[in-house]
């Protein structure tokens, strides 16, 4: 057996185990933007993001800026991590799956950045809700990455 031989199973379980992440990290991100959903239409206060003025989930969650044309951006999130979640588990074996997973969560992590730049900045106010959601695209983004070079690197077989 050669070491190409030899390195193709091993390459094959990284893939999978990298998909595998991507997937619990993409449940991870529905189920915050599901929270964050929840609160953009609540009508009570939160206590547990509830920091003073600049650490407050309801400013944010509850601003102009927590709607794109009347859609929320939790729900725009939601629909973005259960893309990345159907790609990752669904779709896994499509050849185009590894640029798609990589642009869809590079445009996420870009969206993700564009609202914290407007909570800091505009709004200057954080909230958990958001900063979880972008280490969560962010991890996606890397490892989407990852997992696109790998797949460049290896013979076209599936994972």
């Amino acid at each position: 057996m050669t070491l190409a031989g030899m390195m193709l199973p091993d390459m094959t379980r990284l893939a999978r185990r990298i998909l595998r992440l991507i997937a619990i990290l993409a449940a991870g991100g529905a189920l915050v933007s599901s929270v964050s959903l929840y609160h953009h239409y609540g009508a009570s206060k939160t206590s547990y993001c509830d920091f003073g003025e600049s650490f407050n989930c309801d400013i944010v969650n509850r601003s102009t800026y927590s709607a794109i044309s009347g859609v929320p951006v939790a729900s725009i999130g939601i629909i973005g991590y259960l893309g990345l979640l159907l790609l990752a588990t669904f779709y896994r074996r499509s050849p185009q799956t590894p640029a798609l997973l990589t642009i869809a969560s590079l445009a996420g992590l870009g969206f993700a950045l564009y609202l914290t730049y407007i909570e800091g900045f505009v709004l200057a106010a954080w909230c958990v809700l958001c900063l979880s959601s972008l280490a969560l695209i962010f991890c996606i983004a890397a490892l989407s990455s990852l997992f696109w070079v790998h797949s460049a690197r290896r013979p076209s077989s599936p994972y």
